[in-house]
């Protein structure tokens, strides 16, 4: 399919539009974390029932035939299944790293989505989208200190969380944009997926022995907020409000651009996360760190400019394939 200017800039638009939405997430988990100490698998089961209930009554109530998911029901059980593992380590990697760094790790998806995409969904792979990953790579490096031994020795099970999140996150994108390959409506694939994830999330916390970290470690956890109402409205507003809009947002974006493009836009999120955990949770970023962030945002400019000059070429194939080198 040819992508024109016009369908850049939409995607380029709303993909942006993901970013800044999604950037506020990691702000409500990292205040029912600390807050109530809500263990992080109990948040994601709660976070991604909401989500598909809240979904559940709009379609219902205006786009009733959206709600059918004819026979990719197989297929989005599996994409459920990617995004309940990746919510879980999200939500653990931001109760370990903070808000802002957890953020900015879980974008070390841009370089798994750019080389899977290749791989799999047969995606460009050129010079500028390699500068690109190298930038939000470089970004990444410096905003989540990894460059520092203590870190490594420190907070090692932070990390390796986030750098997980970061290829879930990659694994999401593809599935996202074969799913718009195989025509699915943006909000069918995530009403499907956030209610399948809901269900696995459930099995992940009531997998006996604890042993993964942040489970329920009784049935009396799932209900751990109790009557601190405000908790519960919190917890619902990120799910009905940043959640839905970013996800949504998101997945309407892979309609108009590769996977690997609007992961790499979607590397913008650490800056915004950044801003607003400095201003509401004090959480500050150094000298350095404030440069990995204009590394992540230069790279996404950079690769807009270098795509809309692209889009111009006179071409038949608007995203040539990197040939695989055997």
């Amino acid at each position: 399919m040819t992508a024109t200017r016009s369908q850049l800039t939409r995607g380029y638009s709303i993909a942006l539009l993901s970013a800044v939405i999604l950037s506020t997430t990691a702000i409500f988990i990292r205040y029912l974390t600390q807050t109530y100490q809500l263990p992080a698998l109990v948040l994601a089961f709660w976070r991604d029932g909401f989500v598909a209930l809240t979904l559940l009554t709009v379609l219902a109530l205006f786009r009733p035939r959206l709600l059918r998911a004819g026979p990719h029901v197989h297929y989005l059980i599996g994409y459920g299944f990617v995004l309940a593992l990746f919510n879980s380590l999200w939500t653990t990697s931001v109760a370990l790293n903070g808000a802002a760094v957890s953020t900015v790790l879980a974008y070390c998806s841009a370089a798994f989505t750019a080389l899977l995409g290749w791989w799999f969904l047969k995606e460009r792979l050129d010079w500028a989208k390699l500068v690109d990953v190298a930038l939000c790579l470089t970004g990444c490096f410096l905003v989540s200190g990894a460059f520092d031994p203590a870190v490594w020795q420190t907070n090692l099970l932070g990390l390796i969380t986030g750098v997980l999140s970061g290829l879930m996150y990659a694994i999401y994108s593809l599935l996202g944009r074969s799913a718009a390959q195989r025509g699915l409506n943006p909000w069918t694939t995530l009403f499907y997926t956030f209610s399948f994830a809901t269900g696995f999330l459930l099995i992940f916390n009531l997998l006996p022995g604890g042993f993964l970290p942040g489970a329920a470690q009784q049935y009396s956890d799932f209900f751990w907020l109790g009557d601190a109402w405000l908790g519960w409205g919190v917890l619902f507003l990120l799910a009905a409000g940043p959640t839905v809009l970013g996800f949504g947002t998101y997945n309407i974006s892979l309609t108009y651009l590769p996977s690997s493009v609007v992961n790499l836009i979607a590397t913008s999120e650490p800056v915004f996360t950044a801003a607003i955990a400095y201003a509401l949770l004090d959480e500050r970023l150094e000298e350095i760190q404030i440069v990995g962030s204009l590394l992540i945002l230069g790279g996404v400019i950079f690769l807009r400019i270098y795509e809309g000059r692209w889009a111009r070429r006179p071409q038949i194939e608007p995203y040539p394939i990197v040939e695989q080198v055997s």
